[in-house]
């Protein structure tokens, strides 16, 4: 029921039919309230300087943007940095490190998906995961960072950081509930807008590639993967950060008749431990040089 509706969503905000359409429109009155209170608060709030350099990377709709291998391919450019994140999808609460300087505290259930593939694609940094930004920006002081990412902060506006947005092109540009949009760019917000194309480019690489492969995926609007994909004998999607087991997984390998299971890096930090045969979609960002240079002349405002 719970995988249905989260496609069914998507579908709502970015592939809507006719009925879903109608459905959008009804749902204005709401939307104008929802974004009335989210503009009240951030009014509300005055950006508090920490005394450290803080980027924030991160889209204005619900759903998946490229958020992580974006934040990936910044943070491994720089030396004594950290990445901050909620940490959807783990089974703890509060502060947790994920990675320290050197080395890998805890496991994928403890971190989450995306703070798992930042503390394996990106050897360098600090990983945190926390609801509360401010007391993980803290933590990330203490244990050395002079540099800070965060992972989908915008609307973090008591916090004094340059805000990078990714383009994320959308039909629907009504807030919630009617649309996708979480915020708007607010009159006097200071942000940076990422386009893919100009700013950056995605490369991905295939690895351990079989003959048949069958496309196993939990990431948000998993449709996105198709401009990438070699041939695969078949397409089983599930909602976003849901936790594999390994009985679904044998399963599937068995009734698809593959020889292996093509998955993301988001999927396979919490499939590697099962043993089971893995070909491995991993996509990488190029970064353009003046996105760099924008992150640096804020570095030394």
């Amino acid at each position: 029921m719970k995988k249905a509706f989260v496609f069914w969503v998507e579908a709502y905000f970015y592939n809507p039919n006719l009925l879903q359409k109608v459905l959008s429109f009804l749902l204005l009155p709401l939307s104008w309230l929802y974004c009335f209170i989210v503009f009240l608060f951030y009014k509300s709030k005055k950006p508090v300087d920490f005394g450290i350099t803080i980027i924030s990377i991160g889209n204005l709709t619900v759903g998946g943007s490229g958020k992580t291998p974006l934040v990936s391919a910044l943070a491994s450019a720089y030396a004594d940095v950290a990445i901050i994140l909620r940490g959807y999808g783990r089974v703890s609460r509060g502060l947790v490190v994920v990675k320290d300087k050197t080395q890998i505290l805890c496991d994928v259930s403890m971190s989450g998906d995306e703070a798992m593939i930042y503390a394996r694609k990106v050897p360098n940094a600090i990983v945190i995961v926390s609801e509360d930004r401010v007391v993980a920006i803290e933590k990330a002081k203490e244990i050395g960072a002079k540099l800070i990412f965060l992972d989908d902060a915008y609307s973090k506006h008591g916090i004094k950081k340059l805000d990078l947005l990714i383009d994320v092109k959308c039909s629907n540009n009504f807030c919630l509930p009617a649309g996708p949009y979480r915020e708007k760019i607010w009159a006097g917000k200071k942000c940076v807008i990422l386009e893919e194309g100009i700013d950056f480019e995605r490369v991905v690489t295939l690895k351990d590639k079989c003959d048949k492969m069958s496309l196993v995926t939990a990431i948000a609007r998993p449709s996105r993967l198709d401009t990438y994909l070699p041939d695969v004998v078949n397409k089983n999607y599930f909602e976003d950060h849901h936790s594999f087991v390994k009985e679904e997984l044998q399963e599937i390998l068995r009734r698809d008749e593959a020889d292996s299971l093509l998955v993301t890096y988001k999927d396979f930090v919490k499939m590697e431990s099962f043993g089971i045969p893995l070909s491995l979609l991993d996509l990488e960002i190029k970064v353009e040089k003046k996105v760099f240079t924008l992150i640096n002349i804020y570095r030394n405002i």
